[in-house]
């Protein structure tokens, strides 16, 4: 198989162009039950996203812990954290931001390394 490559063209049309065929592409939205769908039902929907981003976000952040083998305490003293950070984090209260998402990061690719660079 060559490149492949997307393009909207000028009717509006998506395409997919592979190998000099040219297929369009069928959209996947029902665009009538898009408005169909009440302020309520999408407030519903929103907030069940939240939720599920904060409980995945949660059992990361306990997860990277967990592969320290610190306990919270210990953790959030080598990380230079309050103690109530780590828990709320990992009680989904709170998701980790900014740096820490990136410290995270490091710590679940590399905790030896990131671990003897914070001491």
């Amino acid at each position: 198989m060559g490149l492949v490559s997307v393009r909207l063209m000028p009717d509006g049309r998506l395409v997919r162009e592979s190998d000099g065929v040219v297929e369009t592409l069928v959209p996947r939205v029902d665009f009538a039950r898009v408005e169909r769908t009440s302020e309520a039902e999408i407030a519903a929907h929103e907030a069940e996203d939240e939720a599920d981003a904060k409980a995945t976000a949660a059992a990361y952040a306990r997860r990277v812990r967990q592969r320290t083998g610190l306990t919270q305490a210990a953790f959030a003293a080598r990380i230079g954290v309050p103690l109530d950070t780590v828990r709320n984090w990992e009680q989904g209260k709170r998701a980790p931001a900014g740096p820490a998402r990136a410290l995270l990061r490091v710590l679940d690719r590399a905790p030896e390394a990131a671990l003897a660079a914070l001491e």
